[in-house]
């Protein structure tokens, strides 16, 4: 059975409505199109704010055909019009919806199944027909365990886990594992995927979480070098000029040089405390090499509470100077370009002076995913 059974039945009402809907249409963008301009063109520290109010009472008195146009303006659009035109939204679709007015479902299912539109609009797509025609909205998101859209994709995945947690109060067992690992191989967001793996756990039927959230595990590392006063993290110490697996450096308390560290655990920490030592005001290098069978845009994605700075085959991609403030997966996603064969990371951490319990971790946990968050496997281990 197809995901979308309907589709054929909404291509058709669709080609025998066109000619009539594609001159109402272009009425309709003609007479927004300026209004929605003037938002788009809003902009920081009050720029563009005062027109962009007046534009969006004149666009609030659209009528529910005015929908996809806004709906396909926040397509490029800054997060200060995205406010503007979500409000908008919201106003038109509350007042005829309380007037008793028909929403265009079958043109917001179209720019719904269209994945190439702004998330955050295709989810707002979703809600109105969701608020409008409920079972529509369910068939809808019962196909989009594989969506690009993190929030649509989620609720996609949840229908899975609350249909395999049924199954499992009914004491179908094997039937319930097959749908939770059904939904942990669609799970992008780290809680999910976790609450996923608890069940199965439960069902005799555990899942490795490392494998599922794809950490690197494979590292040298390296240190301690200085950190006093914080200026170890401006100050470029030998890993960062080329990495030399056999040569030794003078660190803070003396010759130092790489060490291999493999990660244990579920989360994927490289705790530098373990092989360094557990020290304060230092800093320390972790270095791994990553296989791709070819070029592609990625993902870095790194959770740590310590000061850090990352390398993907020597360009620097980013870093913060800032110290325990908190560390959660996917905390930071830094994008970066795989090429063919052999790649380099290095990731610099930074300690700092203090000496109260929760500062002492010196760690970070790092995987390489696509745009989704999907892990991606080195291609040589």
């Amino acid at each position: 059975m197809p995901p979308y059974p309907d589709m054929k039945r909404l291509i058709l009402l669709l080609l025998l409505g066109s000619m009539g809907h594609t001159s109402a249409n272009a009425a309709s963008a003609s007479r927004w199109a300026e209004p929605i301009k003037v938002i788009c063109a809003v902009g920081p520290e009050g720029r563009g704010n005062a027109e962009a109010s007046v534009a969006w009472k004149q666009l609030a008195t659209a009528d529910a055909t005015a929908l996809v146009d806004i709906l396909g303006a926040m397509n490029g659009a800054n997060e200060l019009a995205l406010n503007w035109l979500r409000s908008a939204v919201d106003t038109i679709a509350a007042r005829d919806s309380a007037a008793g007015k028909k929403l265009p479902l079958d043109a917001l299912e179209v720019f719904l199944r269209d994945t190439k539109n702004q998330a955050q609009a295709r989810r707002m797509a979703y809600e109105l027909i969701a608020g409008t025609n409920p079972a529509r909205a369910e068939a809808l998101i019962a196909g989009m365990v594989n969506d690009p859209g993190r929030e649509l994709r989620r609720d996609a995945v949840q229908r899975q886990v609350d249909a395999a947690s049924a199954l499992a109060k009914a004491s179908k067992t094997n039937d319930a594992v097959a749908q939770y690992q059904a939904a942990i191989k669609s799970a992008r967001d780290a809680d999910q995927v976790e609450d996923i793996a608890k069940e199965l756990k439960k069902l005799g039927s555990p899942v490795s979480l490392p494998s599922v959230f794809g950490w690197v595990s494979d590292w040298k590392v390296i240190g301690p070098f200085d950190n006093k006063d914080r200026a170890g993290f401006e100050k470029v110490f030998p890993p960062e000029q080329g990495i030399d697996l056999s040569a030794e450096y003078d660190g803070l308390n003396g010759k130092v040089k790489w060490q291999d560290f493999k990660v244990t655990g579920d989360y994927g920490m490289v705790d530098l405390n373990k092989p360094i030592g557990a020290l304060k005001e230092v800093t320390g290098y972790a270095y791994t090499e990553f296989y791709a069978e070819k070029a592609r845009p990625v993902e870095l994605r790194l959770g740590c509470k310590n000061g850090w700075k990352v390398w993907l085959n020597g360009k620097y991609l980013f870093g913060r100077d800032e110290y325990h403030r908190g560390a959660e997966i996917d905390q930071y996603r830094l994008a970066g370009e795989l090429k063919p064969g052999r790649n380099t990371i290095l990731v610099k951490l930074t300690q700092n002076e203090q000496k109260e319990d929760w500062t002492k971790e010196w760690e970070f946990q790092i995987r390489i995913t696509d745009a989704l968050g999907t892990p991606i496997a080195s291609a040589k281990r």
